[in-house]
């Protein structure tokens, strides 16, 4: 029992002693959020995104540390055809079994994105005192990025599905019951399928002293991912093929035309956050 007693209090005391040189951080991140990718026919616009973070750092010297913590973001932006009578293509098989050559195209077609994810944070920070109260901060280190849901919203003034079967020489481009033809007012949600990827992170800023114990922290960030977030096994028409009506397709997302494509998350922007000794 002695010897169970003397654990517990030497764990209790390790405890405390590392809170006395852990510093505990939460603050929030806005910015530009991009999700860059070369998709052939399309192009995408910049929307703000942000994030809300808190973890700690650990101090090793007066001046170095290592952090660590838990981040919840948000990415959006629009993605539009860059032609709009662009053809997209893919390989379809129809009730019968028969495979088809099935070609969209759509009018004033709008894609909103919406990505939220969770990042885990490693870093080293450096830190010096500039003036009294205030402290010079430097942090850079890496990112897990894991993306939670990454969901699209399509819509378009008109969206038209025809099918080319080449052992016949035939096409077929008005026959609704079978999904082939045009909708007027198309709108529909759909989700890519993703993985997780790293992220370099940099972060330049000041801490203010408020009090004793707390500061608060203003920064500008720059986050890059490496890899592409998509995982994807097979290339899929932007917009569903039905085999029963044209009424109803899903919406798979611009990016899904090409399953080798590459999109990696891109911010930069400014970190607001409050330290507390």
């Amino acid at each position: 029992m002695k010897f169970k007693i003397k654990n517990v209090l030497g764990i209790a005391i390790l405890f405390l002693s590392q809170g006395v040189v852990a510093q505990l951080y939460v603050g929030v991140q806005s910015g530009i959020g991009n999700l860059q990718g070369e998709v052939k026919g399309t192009v995408s616009g910049d929307r703000l995104g942000g994030a809300v973070k808190a973890g700690y750092i650990y101090a090793l010297t007066d001046h170095f540390g290592i952090g660590s913590g838990i981040e919840f973001a948000q990415y959006k932006q629009d993605v539009n055809l860059v032609k709009e009578s662009a053809i997209f293509s893919n390989y379809e098989v129809d009730q019968a079994g028969s495979a088809f050559e099935y070609n969209v195209t759509t009018s004033n077609y709008k894609e909103k994105q919406t990505l939220h994810a969770l990042q885990i944070p490693l870093f080293v920070q450096f830190k010096t005192n500039i003036n009294k109260g205030v402290d010079f901060n430097f942090r850079a280190g890496a990112k897990y990025f894991l993306p939670v849901s990454y969901k699209i919203k399509a819509s378009a003034t008109s969206a038209t599905g025809s099918a080319y079967y080449p052992d016949v020489n035939l096409t077929i481009d008005n026959l609704p019951e079978y999904g082939f033809g045009m909708q007027e007012n198309y709108i529909a949600s759909g989700e890519y399928n993703t993985k997780g990827v790293i992220m370099s992170s940099f972060e330049l800023g000041f801490t203010f002293d408020t009090g004793a114990k707390s500061a608060i922290y203003a920064a500008m960030f720059l986050e890059n991912g490496y890899g592409s977030i998509l995982d994807q096994d097979k290339d899929e028409s932007y917009i569903g093929y039905n085999a029963t009506t044209v009424a109803d397709r899903k919406a798979n997302g611009l990016y899904s035309s090409d399953k080798n494509v590459k999109i990696n998350p891109v911010a930069f922007g400014l970190t607001l956050g409050w330290n507390f000794k």
